[in-house]
């Protein structure tokens, strides 16, 4: 008998460091075929498109399959196992397959598509990782106040899902430990420790880099051990994604990149904005520019020329809780 293809779930808040650990893993992928499916939500993908361009042997175009416009919790029937089906219907299908979720997707529906019959024999959940954003912890986005939580009505959809991606989690990386200082990273490790399975260890990391051998290999078989990874949802078909919205806003060639910065960041503080990416053409530069922002921590990058075939415009992908004043960000943004 074949020995199943394993396969890895990364799962994480939005921010938290999944594409880099991807990228990260790809790079040191030790001569094996890994097959790469990248989740997100909304209808613009940012982060297969930065794996794609990425150049890494073995991370070829044809190894990323982007799914978008969703979470895979939620649509595991109609996208993700066809997915798999066609991975493991290849010529030469792959020694190990990655997937790496939406921000806001709850790993456990995911975990329990493997037992659908089309694939229950073929492959196996080797392990789910959960990245966390160190410092987000630290500024208490996943807790609510005393005052808060006093409310009768009181539902935060940002904690359910944080937790639930804690309580599925085989591995959990506590990311980004270098923007805090050690006494924070040690408070955050015992909180995030707190709420997990028992035996389930968690690993510093600065930029998600470890050691392949930590994160794959697990043999977790994740698919068997449902009944011990609780949820929020257990009674629920996947989870409301109307607590959430997402939006692109497209922008033409930009002559002062300093200056959309500012406006970018003054529009996260006013509009409470979870996340922020996209792609920039900057006026006089041959290479495409990379914006990242998780909360106020911004980040900006150039990731590749332009191709000569393109047209050099850019887009930034807008998350936030559903509410977002879209035309006054928009505004904001565009200057």
């Amino acid at each position: 008998m074949m020995s199943k293809v394993p396969a890895t779930v990364i799962t994480g808040f939005l921010g938290a460091g999944k594409t880099t650990l991807v990228r990260h893993l790809m790079e040191n992928n030790q001569g094996k075929r890994i097959a790469l499916i990248v989740n997100e939500f909304g209808d613009k993908g940012v982060d297969g498109e930065l794996l794609a361009s990425c150049g890494i042997t073995g991370c070829a175009e044809d190894a990323i399959i982007e799914l978008a416009n969703g979470c895979l919790c939620c649509t595991v029937a109609d996208e993700f196992l066809p997915t798999i089906q066609s991975l493991l219907e290849r010529a030469n299908p792959p020694d190990h397959i990655l997937i790496e979720t939406s921000g806001l997707a709850l790993p456990k529906p995911l975990v329990k598509a493997f037992h659908w019959p089309e694939i229950r024999s073929k492959v196996t959940v080797d392990g789910v990782i959960a990245v966390v954003d160190a410092a987000a912890v630290a500024d208490g986005r996943f807790a609510d106040s005393p005052e808060a939580m006093a409310q009768p009505d009181h539902d935060n959809p940002l904690e359910e899902v944080f937790e639930d991606q804690l309580a599925c989690a085989d591995l959990v990386l506590l990311n980004k430990t270098d923007l805090l200082h050690p006494d924070t990273v040690a408070q955050v490790h015992q909180q995030v420790a707190q709420d997990l399975r028992a035996g389930i260890k968690v690993v510093r990391t600065s930029k998600s880099a470890i050691d392949p051998r930590v994160v794959l290999g697990l043999s977790a078989a994740a698919e068997d051990d449902l009944a011990a990874r609780p949820s929020h949802h257990d009674a629920e078909d996947g989870h409301d994604h109307d607590d959430f919205t997402s939006f692109a806003i497209a922008l033409a060639s930009i002559a002062d990149i300093e200056a959309l910065e500012e406006r970018i960041l003054d529009a996260i503080a006013t509009h409470d904005i979870l996340r922020l990416k996209g792609f920039l053409a900057v006026e006089g530069k041959p290479a495409r520019a990379v914006i990242q922002a998780v909360g106020t921590r911004l980040e900006r990058w150039f990731d590749r020329p332009w191709k000569s075939d393109e047209v050099r415009t850019g887009h930034l992908v807008v998350i936030g809780r559903t509410g977002l004043d879209r035309a006054a960000i928009e505004r904001a943004i565009g200057g």
